[in-house]
């Protein structure tokens, strides 16, 4: 199979087929991601806390971004591999940010980058529209924004009439200000139902939501929410599996083993000695 393209992705946009979408941070996990079949693979900075122990996604470096996906595109064929810029790799320089998406797709293999953007976010339209006018595919992202935490002061829904909400006319305006740069698709995190499917209609590219409701054009989670590994589970998202559990017994039984004796047996040595 050829890898997926983007106008791959708008086929089965405008087939009426939802998009899929999930993480990955390493080679293993994106492999079996790839091969159950989804569309797009989003190495996230998410991984700050979901992968590199971090408490957030701001300490995660240029270069643990690169790293990310280049592992993610090493174990993958055909799966379309976004990956995310993390906080200050770009908005600081028009030049410098271009630069930096750039190497995501020349080091890293990625096909895409995504930024965050703010509402009204015309530093980050800027880019976007450098980057797409160059080659760099870009996927937008509205509506709660991580790397803006400290100044946001929480995860709180977007598109809410309250203190702590951008507005769903502001979501709207910076979603159409992001197509007409060139994103190819964008993401919606975190907005009220009503919102996602107010941008959702006023785009002609696809939307993807994380806790944005039914009216969007595809959905993408977080692959260790989706497993059920080594994290606590959020009302926006799903637990299809429970790694953890299995993961403990796997190594407890390990343990119990080797303490044991039962493990390792003669099958499992080079040359074994016969102990008769």
């Amino acid at each position: 199979m050829a890898p997926t393209t983007i106008p791959d992705i708008y086929e089965t946009y405008e087939e009426g087929v939802p998009l899929t979408m999930l993480t990955a941070y390493d080679a293993p996990i994106a492999w079996q991601v790839e091969a159950a079949g989804v569309d797009m693979i989003l190495v996230g900075d998410s991984a700050g806390d979901n992968h590199l122990g971090y408490d957030s996604t701001l300490p995660v470096t240029l270069e643990e971004a690169l790293s990310n996906p280049a592992a993610v595109v090493r174990g993958t064929e055909e799966a379309f591999v976004v990956a995310d810029m993390p906080f200050l790799s770009y908005g600081t320089s028009l030049s410098e940010s271009v630069e930096n998406a750039g190497r995501f797709l020349k080091e890293a293999g990625a096909d895409a980058v995504k930024l965050e953007t703010a509402p009204y976010g015309e530093t980050t339209v800027e880019v976007v529209d450098r980057c797409t006018e160059l080659g760099i595919p870009v996927q937008g992202h509205v509506g709660l924004t991580p790397q803006r935490e400290k100044e946001i002061g929480g995860a709180y829904v977007q598109g809410r009439d309250t203190d702590t909400s951008t507005t769903g006319d502001a979501l709207v305006e910076t979603a159409e200000r992001l197509e007409d740069a060139g994103a190819f698709s964008v993401v919606l995190e975190t907005v009220s139902e009503g919102v996602a499917k107010r941008v959702t209609d006023a785009l002609e590219v696809p939307t993807i939501g994380i806790g944005a409701g039914r009216y969007v054009d595809g959905q993408v989670l977080v692959v260790s929410d989706v497993l059920g590994l080594g994290g606590e589970s959020y009302s926006l998202s799903k637990q299809y599996a429970d790694l953890d559990a299995e993961v403990r017994a796997a190594v407890s039984e390990y343990i119990e083993e080797v303490r044991s004796g039962a493990f390792p047996t003669a099958e499992n040595a080079f040359d074994p000695i016969d102990e008769a």
